[in-house]
């Protein structure tokens, strides 16, 4: 069946659910070039050019480093370093924000897809129900009846369950792996601002 035939047949419960796909899909691919732009920076090789830096006493280098490097982490290690000079409390406070404040970044949309997951199927078995109660409804008022017309009429409302799964079960894949890689980055994040407020801890000393 055609996209069109699958529209009119499921009704206005497949119009959603092509709808939910859409937004599903833009979102997916949306969050996976963010994610891929922002892991390319591996944090250990970053966090070395940033000790090197402050060991040669080049705080100015060091942000510029942070500046120019699009990483959740980077935005961490930069506002930990702006306050060099600072109590260990209010730089480690500062950090602390900037990894929530990434954090809210990274997660943007996730919860979207994870919505349309986890409703796409009922949403499915909504329009089969609607469907199989038109066909048995049609079969009353046109006085037809017999084992192909009802098993037509409910193999049409099928689509509808067969629709709500193609798009829970791609939506629910994505969602889980979000929500791996916000935990990636968040370990990341919270093992860069450790170590960097051990240097400057030391260097402040």
């Amino acid at each position: 069946m055609s996209i069109w035939q699958l529209v009119r047949t499921g009704g206005f419960t497949m119009v959603i659910l092509l709808l939910c796909s859409v937004v599903s899909l833009a979102i997916i691919i949306e969050r996976c070039i963010y994610y891929h732009r922002r892991s390319r920076i591996k944090r250990v090789e970053f966090l070395r050019d940033i000790r090197q830096e402050l060991e040669k006493g080049n705080m100015k280098k060091a942000i510029e480093i942070c500046k120019n490097t699009d990483a959740p982490f980077a935005s961490v290690v930069n506002s930990g370093l702006n306050l060099s000079g600072h109590s260990e409390v209010v730089i480690s406070n500062t950090m602390e924000r900037e990894v929530a404040i990434q954090t809210v970044k990274l997660e943007r949309l996730t919860s979207v897809v994870g919505t349309i997951g986890s409703t796409a199927v009922y949403i499915g078995l909504f329009g089969t129900v609607l469907g199989i109660v038109r066909a048995f409804r049609d079969i009353s008022l046109t006085g037809a009846g017999g084992i192909s017309v009802v098993i037509s009429g409910i193999s049409e409302a099928l689509a509808c369950t067969a629709a709500g799964l193609s798009v829970a079960v791609p939506a629910v894949i994505a969602y889980n792996y979000f929500i791996k890689k916000v935990d990636n980055f968040i370990t990341d994040m919270e093992l860069a601002a450790s170590e960097i407020l051990d240097l400057i801890t030391v260097r402040q000393k």
